[in-house]
């Protein structure tokens, strides 16, 4: 494809691969963690610890990545420590070793995002940051596509066994780690470290950030707040009837629309505006709240579930090609990952308030409110953000 680079192609083959590691243990892993002894409240716990863990890990091995100019070393060692937490995870089963495996895979995934959408970022133009970011996407996203498919079938062979599952994952994660080792970093000037990054020093970037990006920043943020956990989706949608087979199979079908229309939501952000196609994500997303807050049939659940998958396609790998238009060149990695260190925490927020509301009010009420303030979200970002210099 015209303008795309063989690093580029390399990355999207290496996310595809560990999404399919990872997705493969998406639909089970509560299963697993319930088998060896887990309780719904240790779950949450061990799920907001990983979370957290990633988030935060992004910001500062973000920044390292900026002031050390290296991008490589960061994708590579992140990918190796998540493909090494998945056999792990079937080898013990005391709560501490899960713990301590399943933020290994979370800080597999801090250490490397920020080099690799930094990467991403200086393989593309101003002009084709839509294309890059949603090929991107779209590789990543189909693994989630055929993780859960990969899954299934071997339980339909072999229900039950979880514990082989895991080291099988281990097969598409080395083969990520692998790939990941064909990619190298461009000479620059080596960079002297004079002082000690701090955790938090990421956060800094804030005071320094174009006006533009702090505005974005505002919006992105806002919007997280109210966009919480796919989980919660998947729950209505349980609610509308459908049986377990239905649900993971309509999270399948989710991930396969958003991998198919990822890459041509990244084309028409190239032709027309990031900004317009991120804003049409979001009265999508709007859409779906309202509508699955009084679904109770499948066909119109399931029709609900493509224009999510829309959305994501329009909104995940162009927001962050948006910051990286603003942000100046040597601070790409910080400026995502100050963004996205802060979604974690945010979306954690945001689930949390969603399960309060639905406990004490109901599932319609979380969703009207959902959609409600996405759209006046929208709106902020149409008058106060300024579109992407392109």
């Amino acid at each position: 494809m015209k303008g795309i680079s063989k690093t580029v192609w390399i990355l999207s083959v290496v996310s595809l691969f560990t999404d399919v590691a990872s997705e493969m243990l998406y639909p089970v892993m509560p299963v697993y963690l319930k088998s060896i002894g887990f309780s719904v409240v240790f779950i949450g716990v061990l799920e907001g610890l990983a979370e957290a863990t990633a988030g935060l890990s992004k910001g500062y091995f973000g920044k390292l990545s900026d002031v050390t100019g290296k991008r490589m070393p960061f994708v590579q060692i992140g990918y190796l420590l998540s493909s090494l937490s998945r056999p792990l995870m079937a080898m013990f089963t005391y709560p501490l070793w899960i713990f301590f495996v399943r933020t290994t895979d979370r800080l597999g995934k801090g250490v490397r995002t920020a080099a690799r959408d930094a990467i991403l970022s200086d393989e593309a133009t101003k002009e084709t940051k839509g294309k890059i970011f949603g090929l991107h996407r779209s590789m990543d996203t189909f693994g989630a596509v055929l993780g859960p498919l990969a899954a299934l079938a071997y339980l339909y062979y072999f229900p039950g066994d979880y514990i082989n599952l895991f080291y099988f994952a281990f097969i598409p994660g080395i083969l990520a780690v692998a790939a990941s080792f064909l990619l190298k970093d461009k000479p620059k000037k080596t960079v002297e470290i004079r002082k000690p990054i701090g955790f938090l020093t990421f956060m800094n970037y804030w005071n320094t950030a174009p006006a533009q990006y702090r505005k974005l920043l505002l919006g992105l943020l806002a919007f997280t707040l109210f966009n919480s956990s796919d989980v919660f989706l998947l729950l209505k949608a349980k609610e509308s009837g459908l049986d377990d087979l239905m649900v993971i199979a309509i999270y399948v079908f989710y991930n396969l629309i958003y991998a198919v229309f990822a890459l041509p939501a990244g084309l028409l952000a190239d032709k027309f505006s990031l900004k317009s196609v991120y804003i049409f994500g979001l009265f999508l997303f709007a859409i779906v709240y309202f509508g699955m807050s009084v679904s109770t049939n499948l066909y119109f659940t399931l029709f609900l579930f493509f224009v999510y998958g829309l959305y994501s396609a329009a909104t995940e790998g162009i927001s962050k090609a948006w910051i990286s238009n603003i942000a100046d060149k040597k601070d790409t990695a910080t400026a995502i990952v100050l963004y996205t260190g802060l979604q974690s925490i945010f979306t954690l927020l945001a689930s949390s308030v969603t399960g309060v509301i639905w406990y004490n009010y109901g599932g319609f009420e979380a969703f009207i409110i959902s959609a409600s303030m996405t759209v006046l979200i929208a709106f902020y970002i149409v008058f106060k953000v300024a579109k992407p210099n392109h």
